[in-house]
Parts: structure tokens; sequence; C-alpha cells
């Protein structure tokens, strides 16, 4: 066998030709895909139309049957045929993986198996085609559908009231902070300019804090991989704001002093936040009021099963104890004695008057909504414990199925959480887990989360989610063994891995830092030139 820049292909007996064989860059199934602009060009369309001018409004029919919208000009697109279009797409639908194809076990995301219940209601017309600006007495029970999740989500939580309307995670921390800023405004208390932000919280945390004005001091962890208690409290004093504390954090551990950590930043005059978007581990077992937090986003695609990734679109309601619950943003869905209505800033002076804003133009997204309220309704209270504990069971599973050829850095701080967490601290030396990952492709898997979080030196991430069986698990945790011992014993192909992909190992920094994105007619990059 040889490496060639495509991946491992078989040598080629001598055949005496004149030249070598012209590598296609197939491999089995899986066909080269061009670009879309090398498969067609701009000059011809998909059908067979020829000699059809391009005519200038002068002379154009008095009558056209386009409405006014007849094409004066090229587009720049290639033409297709309907095979070649279909092709092209499927083709590179191919290329990528997907839940639906196999165990993702990319940590701190949640890729779990999304019902397709889920999907038939948001698709439901009375949901799927309203506008954001529909009058709300015809848009009653999308309203109410708001009001319903807003319900569950403050009862599973345990916490005063809830905004619906942030777009993600990161914006629900933004909405958060906004709050807590706000609230100390309000009690004259705005010279608080610091956001302590722990060692095991997400990234967005810090840099949310920063965007929002705050200068960001990090805590130390501990070596069980959890906050420090002693130097969070040390820190306290009269210029900090409040601290971002993620819980379950990155590490994939429970933060058992929280409560501690509240009534210590509560003392000292600050407020708490809370990063909820591992909540998936605790749901029905935890319920984060109690442990003293004062706002709290709820990522819906991790959570409750909607939609992750891809662009979007996303959802991050905010919930948030009695003390912010006044400077939360608008607009809120309220039930009156004639139904549902939205309280706008022309009726917020009413009863929510220190509102810092809007967060969005609108009400939130509804599609999400109704996934997520789908999700709830199907599975109940005690399904969505079991879904908690079940996410934790596997994700522990993992962890002792691997602990013996992956080193755990915090495998004796007791159970994880909904992730598993290791290092490449005992593979062979020059090998790391870039290799790991790459080696993983060839086993048919996408690879888990890579250095991360930045606690553990070569940090590899796994979530498995609640929604893999056994038998799912116990393939994975065979492919994953099987590239780790190779990682151990110095096996020279990881290097270059992975070999089965449609494309070899890239250069990664190069690509992050010149990435080609665009396609240009070579003629005309050579003029621009």
């Amino acid at each position: 066998m040889t490496i060639n820049a495509s991946g491992w292909r078989p040598e080629r007996p001598e055949t005496g030709a004149a030249t070598a064989p012209t590598f296609t860059g197939n491999k089995a199934l899986m066909l080269e895909e061009a670009l879309i602009f090398e498969i067609g060009d701009t000059e011809t369309t998909g059908v067979d139309f020829t000699g059809t001018p391009v005519e200038h409004a002068s002379e154009m029919p008095a009558r056209s049957y386009l409405a006014g919208l007849d094409r004066r000009a090229t587009i720049g697109l290639p033409g297709l045929s309907e095979p070649e279009a279909v092709r092209h797409y499927t083709r590179l639908s191919r290329q990528n993986y997907a839940i639906d194809l196999g165990l993702f076990p990319l940590g701190s995301c949640t890729m779990k198996h999304n019902p397709r219940l889920n999907e038939k209601v948001a698709r439901l017309p009375g949901f799927a085609d309203i506008h954001p600006l529909a009058p709300v007495d015809t848009v009653q029970g999308a309203l109410e559908v708001i009001h319903q999740l807003a319900h569950w989500l403050v009862t599973l939580t345990g916490m005063h009231s809830v905004a619906m309307s942030p777009k993600a995670g990161a914006h629900g921390e933004l909405c958060g902070i906004l709050a807590i800023r706000a609230a100390l405004e309000a009690r004259g208390e705005g010279r608080r300019k610091v956001i302590l932000v722990p060692e095991s919280a997400h990234g967005t945390n810090p840099a949310t804090a920063a965007f929002a004005g705050y200068s960001v001091e990090d805590i130390p962890a501990t070596s069980e991989g959890r906050v420090d208690l002693a130097a969070l409290t040390a820190r306290l004093g009269p210029d900090v704001a409040g601290v971002m504390i993620t819980n379950p954090n990155t590490c994939g551990l429970f933060e058992r002093d929280m409560r501690a950590i509240s009534d210590a930043v509560h003392a000292a005059g600050g407020l708490v936040y809370c990063d909820g978007a591992n909540f998936n581990a605790i749901v029905g077992r935890v319920r984060p009021g109690d442990l003293g937090i004062d706002a709290m986003h709820i990522n819906l695609h991790k959570t409750f099963s909607t939609p992750h990734g891809g662009g979007g679109p996303g959802s991050g309601p905010v919930v948030f104890s009695e003390a912010l619950a006044p400077y939360a943003p608008l607009p809120f869905v309220e039930k009156t004695a004639d139904g549902f209505r939205l309280v706008e800033e022309e009726t917020a002076e009413e009863h929510h008057a220190g509102s810092f804003g809007r967060m969005v133009a609108f009400q939130g997204q509804m599609g999400m909504f109704t996934r997520a309220l789908t999700y709830i309704l199907s599975h109940g209270a005690d399904g969505l414990r079991q879904v908690a504990e079940d996410a934790v069971l596997n994700a522990n599973y993992i962890l002792r199925s691997l602990d013996d050829t992956l080193d755990a850095p915090f495998g004796a701080s007791g159970p994880c959480m909904h992730e598993a967490l290791f290092s490449d601290s005992n593979l062979a030396e020059g090998f790391s887990t870039i290799d790991v990952a790459k080696g993983l492709i060839d086993e048919g898997y996408h690879p888990m989360t890579m250095y991360f979080p930045l606690v553990v030196h070569g940090a590899m991430l796994v979530e498995p989610t609640e929604t893999e069986s056994k038998a799912a698990l116990d393939q994975f945790i065979g492919a994953l063994r099987s590239v780790a011992e190779r990682a151990k014993a110095g096996d020279a192909a990881l290097k270059s891995a992975p070999h089965f992909a449609p494309r070899s190992r890239l250069d990664e920094t190069l690509a992050a830092r010149k990435p080609v994105l665009v396609w240009k007619d070579p003629e005309l990059a050579q003029a621009a030139e």
C-alpha cells in the first residue's frame, strides 16, 4: 500500500505503458465531486434552449406573463440539468456526517436525535405559516404555545420568570448579563465592573461579559476540576458585579459547591449567572433556582431536542430569579381573562418599567418553541428526568469503559455528568489528540470535541447523549479503543489519517487563517490581479 495526497491507494503493477494510470479521485462508491461551476458553465442552461437572447427593456413585449420579473442580464450561475443538480448535492451530502448516520460524540454540544414528531408539529400550517406582525387575536394558539413552554421552563428550573426571545445560548448569556447590569444600576451600584469566570466555564462566558463592558477575571479550578470556592470568595468585593459559572461544568462535573458559591456572591452584593447549556444533564433532578442562581439560559437545541447547528435558527430562553425578573427584556406573553397578549413597550409601564429593552425584533423563534414543547409534552416530567439519567449513565459507561486505555484526568472526581473527558497524556511520544480524532474518522465516526476544555491539555470530550443504545455505545467504544491503542503503540499511519475520507488531512492552521471560500473563473481572477 502507498499513501498519496488523497489517501491510501493500492500499488498498481507495472504494465509497460508509457504513462502511469490517471488517478480519478474516486473511492469505491464515493465519486470525486467537482465544483458546481466546473460541472456547468454560466453561458448555458440545463435544458434545451438555444439562442435565447437577453432582451433589453426597450425590446420587451407589451404584455409579459412574468409580471415584470423578466430577466434582463446574466445571473452568473452554472446551468445544470436536473440529474446533474440532484447528483451534485446528493454527493455533497454523502461527504458529511449526521446524527441520522451514527453516534455523534461531539462533547458539550448534545447532538441528540430529534424526534420526527417534533418536526411534524413544527410544520403545521398554524405554526409554520404565521407572521410575527399578525394581529394578536389571530395567533392565540401560537401565543399559548409560547406561554405553556415558558411555564415548563420556569417549573423545571424553579425560577420566577423567563424571557423567551433570546435566539441562542450566547445571546441568552448577554440577556442575563444586561439584566444584571440593569439591576445593579437600579440600586445605584453601577460601579461594579468585574465579572468572575471560573476556568471550567464555557468559553462564551468571558466573551459575553467583555462584550457587555465588564472586566473579566479568572477563578482557578481545583485538582478535582471544580471551582475553587476559597479563591472565588477571596476575590469578592465591592467592584464585583457577579459570577458567570457553568454547571455542570465543561469538565463534565457537577459543581457541588454551587449553593455556597451563590450565597457568597449574594453576601458580597453580586449576582449569579449560570450557563445552562448543560442543563440536559440535570433536568428533572436539580432545580437551579434552589441553588441561588439569578439568571440562566437554556439551549432548547440541547435540552429539548430542537435542531442544532447548521447556522440556526436557535433558541436560548433565559430564566430569572425574583430579584432580576423586573429587568428582563420585552416582549413576553401574558395570560389574561380574554386570552393571551404580548407585553410590549407600550404596555410595559404598567408592571415592567425596569426592563432593559429588547433582545430581538419580535417574540423569538416559533419553530423552536413548537419543537421543544412537543418534546416536553411527549416525555412528561418523569420522562424528562429519565432523559437526564440516561444521558449521565451513557457518559459514565463510556468513561469507565475507556479509562484503562485513555487518560481520564478527573476520573477520580466522582461520576461525570453528561460527557466524559479524556486527555492525550498517555499516548506515545509525538502523538496527540489530533491523531486520535483523525483516526476516528477512518473508523466511521465524527471526531469528539478536541482541545476543550482548556484546563486539560490535549482534551478529548465525548458526549454520547441519552438517545444511544448500549450496542451503539459498545461499537463506538471499540472504535475509539482501537485508535487509542494504535496511538499508544506509536502507529505511524495515524500521523497521516484519515485515509478513507473524501480528503486527506488538511493543514488546519492554513485552512483557518487563509480559507478559500469563493470560486473565481481563472481568467477573471488573473485579470483582477
